[in-house]
């Protein structure tokens, strides 16, 4: 193998591309977070008084109806992204995602249109939904695709960086407003405003994604196509090319959202149901979210350090063991206890955070990896992770038993240290399809005739230690 061979990175371009799309991410997460965050509000706006409990379970229903339709938009927008680029398709998503979640701010009450008001939510959550789909998978593409291999967990990490700040925007939104304005005008027109601000917020994030370069992997399969377009490949072939790597990206990302979105998303209803209050519930998120901040990237960088797998084996792990400590902690109501528990279990899932957008991309190979990637995550995540507030909550109704989530919590960290154990190691090697890529000249010309000489004489890379790592 020659240096030329060998992709060598320009970090300026790394960050802009990592900018773009953690900052795009942040604001789709911002939007989601909004929801969920309101959902208790969202429910007595959009659907008939009378049972409270009823109101809740009906809007986290719509909650989940968007997670119904993202397999059906990655299976959508993922080809669209092997084929023309993942550029393009992150710039639609955006737009889809802003105009949708503008639009849930514009619906009136049931009061006032009656049952058209739940049919329009829904409606509009089924568009963030779709454009959703092509989302996740065309970031974690962009960014690995653009990422020296040594570097890939720490760059990586951003893009949960990105849905950290969106959660923690759209909590710090809603509290202020709650705080400010009351309940009662909450409940009449202020619980509106996080939701219009979408429009403006997606302008921007469409801006920076228009301004970004294509990623070198893919450039590189446009360049052996010798300005052909690429090949339009047979969907089943896309999407289930590996069978293997699909299931361990289904289990992957199960254990991942439902641990995420049980903590992110369903624990301020939660808290509300035992009877802490609901707005220092949703403070407490907000402080253990902002730790889990300043530890992502951290973790990225640890799982180029000592791999992907003993990362996710060991978050995995201490979700079947301190979930149910942790929730006995929460019952006990207590400021103290309450954020204890949270943070706890805000420890483990940022092993998640910090590796996972490293891990799954690397289970593709390029030329199928947007659609295949995007296919794996939003079938797992419409099975398991967006509808983890609704059945959590009809599993408490049905049993009494305010321990539910705990154990669905040791479920889902069962099923990730399983699939954990099962990937391969991917840290600091050359995505699958794609050459080797570095961050410097220098690097290449070493890697190069490393590789040139006879595989019994190789020094093994050692991704923790590359000069442009130790730099950060």
């Amino acid at each position: 193998m020659e240096p030329a061979d060998i992709t060598v990175t320009d970090e300026r371009a790394v960050k802009r591309a990592v900018k773009a799309t953690a900052l795009g991410n942040a604001m789709e997460w911002f939007d989601f977070g909004v929801y969920s965050y309101l959902a208790v509000t969202i429910g007595k706006v959009f659907f008939p008084s009378g049972n409270a409990t009823a109101q809740i379970l009906a809007s986290l229903a719509a909650f989940a109806a968007a997670f119904l339709v993202r397999p059906l938009g990655g299976m959508f927008f993922g080809p669209l992204g092997d084929r023309v680029g993942r550029k393009k398709i992150l710039a639609l998503t955006m737009i889809m995602m802003a105009a949708a979640t503008l639009s849930i701010g514009l619906i009136p009450g049931y009061a006032t249109i009656g049952v058209w008001a739940p049919v329009l939510l829904v409606l509009c959550r089924m568009v963030q939904g779709f454009s959703t789909g092509g989302e996740y998978g065309g970031a974690a593409t962009f960014i690995a695709e653009y990422a020296p291999d040594r570097r890939r967990g720490f760059w990586g990490s951003f893009l949960e960086f990105g849905t950290l700040i969106g959660y923690i925007a759209a909590a710090g939104l809603v509290t202020g407003l709650t705080l400010l304005l009351g309940d009662a005008a909450m409940l009449d027109w202020g619980w509106r405003l996080p939701f219009l601000i979408a429009g403006p917020l997606g302008l921007v994030g469409l801006y920076l994604r228009l301004k970004l370069d294509e990623s070198p992997a893919f450039r590189e399969l446009e360049e052996r196509a010798a300005g052909e377009p690429l090949e339009k490949l047979p969907l089943r072939k896309v999407l289930f090319a590996d069978p293997r790597a699909l299931a361990l990206c289904v289990a992957l990302v199960a254990a991942f959202n439902i641990t995420d979105y049980m903590l992110l998303s369903y624990m301020p209803t939660y808290l509300s149901t035992l009877g802490f209050d609901e707005t220092g519930g949703l403070m407490a998120i907000v402080v253990v979210m902002l730790v889990l901040l300043g530890l992502v990237n951290a973790v990225g960088r640890l799982s180029d350090r000592v791999g992907r797998r003993p990362v996710l084996i060991g978050g995995s792990a201490a979700f079947v063991v301190l979930a149910l400590p942790c929730f006995l902690l929460i019952r006990q109501g207590s400021p103290l206890a309450v954020f204890t528990g949270l943070l706890v279990l805000g420890l483990a899932l940022v092993t998640y955070l910090g590796a996972m957008s490293s891990t799954l991309p690397a289970l593709f190979p390029t030329r199928t990896r947007y659609a295949s990637l995007s296919f794996g995550f939003n079938v797992s995540v419409s099975l398991f992770g967006g509808t983890t507030p609704l059945v959590v909550a009809a599993l408490i109704d049905a049993t009494g038993q305010d321990l539910m989530p705990a154990y669905y919590t040791m479920l889902a960290g069962a099923v990730g240290l399983v699939a954990a154990v099962l990937i391969s190691e991917s840290a600091g090697r050359p995505l699958p399809g794609s050459p080797p890529s570095v961050s410097t000249p220098a690097e290449a010309a070493e890697l190069a005739a490393q590789l040139s000489r006879p595989a019994a004489t190789r020094v093994p890379r050692q991704p923790a230690r590359s000069t442009a790592a130790a730099r950060t």
